[in-house]
């Protein structure tokens, strides 16, 4: 039988609904303000950190997102581990939840398809954490042009914004995730315990593993100087398997414009190379290409698996 009309039809109504329902919720409330106590405090440990060491740094503003003074991480860091928390916390429960209340039934009895149910609920928690991430953002920009004095250059607002991209498509990896546990399984609080055990394991633990199997597959022989080079490929290779590793290597190249390369540098990196002079923004974005295409890869097979289980699951009044 051929469905009629737009598979879309209606995405926009959910995902504003699920944005709304995000945005005056108590946990979002409860989740925002932990995340903005934080970066208030990464920030001004960072302008402390360049008024003592690098006022004279020609790329003043980007320091602001990777510098920072113990104990708090920098701006960069601290979005690296607590993002995924607030993307987990959007989703866990955004289709069991439905079914759990029995609304789903009734969701679906409205002239929607499933197709604009799943994309709107995973593009209202999209648009809420963009949200989110542009609101500290400009409040990373006004509090440096106030405290520092400078105002960054256009070169580094496209590295802010692409950075900022970036850092969206990184959190979808994670509401992916979320959703995709919340459509496998009817407990939400069992999809939370299993999309942070994930998350524990691919953010604290996996660079403990990476080198242990990167060990096994490619030992090192003493008698042939080329095996740790091997060694280390395989170890950065396993290592990318972790978002956070990806968002990493990606932060480092776009917030640093004198980075040239996410692993050692090599002679022949160097060559024609003027010493301290930075990497136009293109460069540095081609460098991570790579690492930007498999966030947004990672994304879209994580939602495209949960849609298969989710067309194919049996929805009862």
């Amino acid at each position: 039988m051929r469905r009629e009309g737009s598979p879309f039809t209606g995405v926009g109504t959910v995902a504003l609904k699920e944005a709304a329902d995000h945005m005056t919720s108590a946990r979002m409330h409860l989740i925002m303000l932990l995340v903005l106590l934080t970066a208030i405090g990464s920030v001004y440990g960072a302008i402390d950190r360049i008024r003592d060491t690098t006022a004279e740094d020609p790329h003043l503003f980007l320091k602001l997102f990777t510098v920072a003074r113990e104990p708090l991480p920098s701006f960069a860091a601290f979005l690296g581990f607590l993002l995924p928390l607030v993307a987990i916390a959007l989703g866990f429960d955004a289709i069991n939840g439905e079914f759990n209340r029995r609304t789903l039934s009734r969701l679906l009895a409205q002239p929607i398809y499933r197709d604009a149910v799943l994309f709107g609920k995973f593009l209202g928690g999209l648009l809420v954490i963009a949200i989110a991430l542009l609101t500290l953002w400009l409040m990373m920009v006004g509090l440096g042009i106030m405290f520092l004095g400078l105002p960054p250059s256009a070169a580094d607002i496209v590295r802010g914004v692409a950075w900022l991209a970036v850092t969206l498509a990184y959190a979808g990896v994670w509401l992916a995730l979320a959703i995709a546990f919340s459509t496998v399984v009817r407990s939400p609080a069992t999809s939370a315990l299993a999309a942070l055990s994930v998350w524990l394991v691919l953010t604290v633990f996996w660079s403990m593993i990476a080198p242990l199997v990167a060990g096994i597959i490619a030992p090192i022989d003493p008698f042939d100087p080329m095996s740790i080079v091997n060694r280390f490929e395989w170890q950065q290779l396993i290592a990318r398997f972790s978002p956070q590793t990806l968002y990493g290597e990606v932060t480092g190249l776009l917030l640093d414009p004198q980075a040239r390369s996410v692993g050692p540098v090599f002679a022949h990196q160097l060559r024609g190379a003027v010493v301290g002079a930075p990497l136009p923004t293109t460069q540095s974005l081609l460098i991570v290409w790579p690492q930007i295409v498999s966030l947004v890869a990672a994304m879209l097979i994580l939602f495209t698996l949960t849609y298969v289980v989710f067309q194919r699951q049996e929805v009862r009044a």
